[in-house]
């Protein structure tokens, strides 16, 4: 689930495949390719990418400017345009689109992934930015939305165990023994949460504390699952659940 699912919309097969196997070798998990603006949107529909590259020039009377505007509508997922044209006219069109990053053909790998990772890297920031705001101007909120593929779920905290942090990935855990991996670090998705509620006590994870069945020395259980207490955190813990360790 860690992997980053990328759609490739572009007509010549060739070309799709090349751009596939790149993906392959730089660990991405490649999907398609869709040919048209109809294939586009079945792609979305079926595969979920994370991320889209978007030829302009595709088969049939709508191009790929006409697929990243109703994107735009309706899929809320970064796209990357990949196209032979770089003249005045094409880039105006594409500019009103507002792509994630523009790469003219013949492009290198290494220019593919930099243009992937900071697409994806911006467009995750930019939807945690927004999201502390919303925290501020209604405290009383017992939820938060999160974004599964292009569908954004709402997760109560009531139903959310713990956080679990790899990396950039962070694995919520619900009951019933649901899981939902998200791409933010541990700190920014902590943010959007009820500092009352949730605690962070390990590096890696992060509890709610209404749900904590049980503490032992060195752990907590919530539902069965035991989680470790880091040294650093203990003291704040304990202050939390107001326990006096003497």
């Amino acid at each position: 689930m860690s992997v980053l699912k990328i759609g490739i919309v572009e007509d010549e097969l060739v070309i799709a495949r090349t751009i596939s196997l790149i993906l392959e070798e730089l660990g991405y998990l490649p999907c398609g390719p869709a040919i048209n603006y109809s294939e586009a949107f079945e792609l979305l529909e079926q595969n979920k990418p994370d991320l889209l590259l978007l030829d302009i020039q595709l088969a049939g009377r709508k191009d790929g400017i006409d697929v990243a505007q109703k994107l735009n509508d309706t899929y809320p997922i970064p796209f990357i345009f990949l196209t032979a044209n770089s003249d005045a006219e094409t880039i105006d069109r594409a500019k009103k689109v507002k792509p994630h990053a523009y790469i003219v053909k013949p492009f290198t790998k290494e220019e593919l992934y930099a243009a992937i990772e900071i697409a994806f890297s911006n467009f995750t920031s930019n939807q945690r930015d927004v999201k502390p705001s919303s925290a501020v101007s209604n405290p009383a909120r017992s939820f938060v939305f999160v974004k599964e593929s292009y569908v954004f779920r709402k997760v109560f905290f009531n139903e959310l165990l713990f956080l679990e942090s790899d990396a950039n990935y962070v694995t919520l855990h619900l009951k019933p023994h649901k899981k939902i991996m998200v791409r933010s670090t541990i700190q920014d998705f902590a943010a959007q949460l009820d500092p009352t509620l949730f605690i962070r006590i390990h590096r890696r994870y992060s509890v709610n504390i209404s749900l904590i069945d049980e503490i032992f020395p060195t752990e907590v259980a919530l539902q069965g699952t035991k989680i470790p207490i880091g040294k650093s955190y203990r003291e704040a813990l304990f202050n939390a659940l107001g326990l006096n360790e003497s």
